[in-house]
């Protein structure tokens, strides 16, 4: 029986060890086999592999605030990085997750890295550990997989940019399941000041479908985790419903909310997310073939927890060997995707979600997140540390262009 998540606003995490002002050194990653089921991320995490990369980084000789380069030849931000996962800004100040180790680091302009804390409580198994940050009024919020669960926890940000640390972390929401896949864990503030965040299915395939369960749902709550007032499921943190494992999501200017999708063998997704919204996992995956909502899959009503028995179909899909997508930014006038194993970007322009094109097929290899900077460039990080890819020698990379 899954466990009930617990919300403990201000409950001090004493497990959690937080690292001071360390300056990198050099970097290892763990590599481990593909798998089937897990094929956006790892499985597992077996044979260890170094990196020849120095993280203290590489300066890249560009001011932040001048133009950023185009799509055809990004500027290298930083190097050295390990399994990173996502990118929260503080200020004009990146901050990177890192998957396997635990750490949360501080990009400079010049391409420094520095440790400005660790959460040794993160678990590194398969494709759990360390993911998703968010930064909200001077509080850095970060979504982990313990050894038995999923936390979301919170800390504030201390001192200035290049000299930040962390200060105690507190438990905005645990109990939450977890598994060695399809965790989710992509965190973001909407329009609205509730803080959003993305769980996979865990394993449970059918938990996706069940309103009790909170596994393959997108989930929404208050910064102190609560449950609020409007969500569409009564007193449940669950927003959305039948998604096997999102890791993408981003609102535009007028308010609309995207969503990222793996899907199994089939079809990878790009979602309009409402509401009480279904998606259809695992009764469906891609988009309906009579090309209308709850066409596909057993066609039996399994989407009734959506209030009407219909699933939404995605606005987007992809084959699995061409998206595989993670991170996802919403721009002024499209939605930037970031594949893992199709190792491209994907843009969609909002004035038409059924077209696309495609940016960097193969150029810098797996690419796990992308973010809008507040001089409107876009940050991406590759992901060929992560035991699925083929590591250069100064990967992983924090990359900018404009788009």
């Amino acid at each position: 029986m899954r466990t009930s998540p617990r919300r403990r606003p201000g409950r001090l995490l004493t497990g959690a060890v937080i690292s001071f002002t360390v300056v990198l050194t050099d970097c290892s990653s763990d590599s481990g086999s593909d798998g089937t089921e897990g094929r956006d991320d790892d499985t597992s995490g077996a044979a260890s592999a170094s990196s020849d990369a120095d993280s203290s980084g590489t300066d890249s000789g560009t001011d932040s605030a001048a133009a950023a380069p185009d799509a055809d030849s990004p500027e290298v931000v930083a190097t050295g990085l390990e399994s990173p996962w996502s990118i929260a800004f503080h200020g004009q100040t990146p901050l990177v997750s890192e998957r396997n180790s635990g750490r949360i680091l501080e990009i400079a302009a010049s391409g420094e890295v520095r440790e400005v804390g660790r959460i040794d409580e993160a678990s590194a198994s398969g494709e759990a550990g360390l993911h998703g940050l968010a930064v909200d009024d001077e509080q850095l919020y970060a979504f982990y997989a313990a050894e038995t669960e999923n936390r979301i926890v919170r800390f504030d940000l201390l001192g200035e940019p290049g000299d930040l640390s962390l200060g105690g972390a507190e438990t905005v929401l645990d109990g939450l399941p977890t598994a060695n896949f399809h965790n989710g864990g992509r965190l973001a503030f909407g329009p609205d000041g509730m803080l959003y965040a993305t769980l996979g299915d865990t394993g449970d395939r059918d938990s996706a479908q069940d309103e009790k369960e909170l596994s393959g749902k997108i989930l929404r709550m208050t910064p102190d985790g609560e449950v609020p007032e409007d969500n569409p499921f009564g007193d449940s943190l669950v927003f959305s419903m039948g998604h096997r494992n999102p890791q993408g999501i981003g609102w535009d200017d007028e308010g609309t909310m995207y969503a990222s999708e793996f899907g199994q063998d089939t079809w990878d997704e790009l979602n309009v997310i409402e509401a009480a919204g279904n998606y259809g996992w695992p009764e469906v995956e891609g988009i309906a073939e009579d090309g209308g909502s709850g066409g596909g899959g057993s066609g039996d009503g399994a989407g009734s927890g959506s209030g009407d028995g219909e699933f939404i179909d995605p606005v987007q899909q992809w084959s699995p060997d061409e998206a595989s997508p993670s991170g996802l930014a919403v721009t002024e006038d499209s939605i930037v995707i970031a594949g893992l194993r199709g190792q491209r970007l994907h843009q969609v322009p909002l004035d038409d979600l059924s077209e696309s094109t495609e940016l960097w097929a193969g150029e810098h290899g797996r690419l796990r997140d992308v973010v809008q900077a507040p001089d409107s460039s876009l940050l991406v990080l590759t992901n060929n540390t992560d035991g699925r890819g083929e590591p250069g020698p100064d990967d992983d990379r924090l990359l900018r262009f404009t788009p």
